[in-house]
């Protein structure tokens, strides 16, 4: 077994990594026990009791978290005409129809999400093998697939996130950096773990939500007690 670096080993000593902390409680401690000379990212996973084999047991969505992400959003948009100049005006970094469909197919990637109207879908499908493995492909389930580019270009600048549940049953997403402070990071992790609750299928049997883990990019994770968020749906 490797040897894990020192100031790992003094991060570990800072909590109990068998006990299941409240999410106060684990945001405290990821903040303690950044230790990277970088802002490293701070993720939620989240193990449901779901199998995503199944089509109505399958989980996902997009959702604008209170405090962003921390994350600077380089935003693609395929339109054409006045909705171009929309994406453009709303803060889209690239935008364009056939043109930026035949750059993307030679190779262009400088972007981290992507918004497309629906009339252009069906140049935009023919990226599928470049965009669908790096999970870019636009999708009206998450809003990405839409007329009002202008609303779209804002919410993903503004910390929008798409999460969907993995083969394991489980969803990562990120949920903020280090650099933040304890309560935006509870107000973003309880965000996200909500819109699950709201997601839940009518076929998942059982435990929903069986396990949570808060850590950052380099720290180790914290186990946050699910039982707090039993029975306590809140609308978004």
């Amino acid at each position: 077994m490797p040897k894990l670096p020192k100031k790992r080993v003094q991060v570990n000593a800072l909590f109990d990594q068998a006990r299941k902390y409240s999410i106060e409680e684990a945001a405290g401690l990821v903040i303690k026990a950044k230790y990277a000379k970088f802002d490293e990212t701070v993720d939620l996973a989240v193990r449901l009791g779901v199998n995503p084999k199944h089509a109505d047991q399958m989980v996902r969505g997009a959702l604008v978290l209170p405090h962003g992400t921390g994350q600077t959003v380089r935003v693609l948009v395929f339109a054409r005409g006045e909705k171009e100049r929309e994406a453009r005006e709303a803060g889209a970094d690239f935008a364009g129809s056939d043109d930026m469909v035949a750059k993307v197919s030679e190779g262009f990637m400088d972007f981290d999400r992507v918004i497309a109207t629906p009339d252009l879908m069906g140049a935009v499908g023919k990226l599928g093998r470049i965009l669908g493995p790096r999970g870019l492909m636009p999708n009206p389930k998450v809003g990405t697939v839409t007329f009002d580019v202008a609303q779209a270009v804002r919410e993903a600048k503004g910390g929008k996130i798409e999460y969907r549940v993995e083969k394991a049953g489980i969803v990562h997403a990120r949920v903020g950096k280090v650099s933040f402070n304890e309560k935006a990071l509870i107000e973003n992790a309880n965000a996200l773990i909500q819109a699950l609750l709201r997601q839940k299928p009518s076929t998942a049997k059982g435990t929903y939500l069986r396990s949570i883990t808060l850590s950052s990019t380099m720290g180790p994770g914290v186990k946050v007690d699910p039982v707090a968020y039993l029975g306590k749906v809140e609308e978004g």
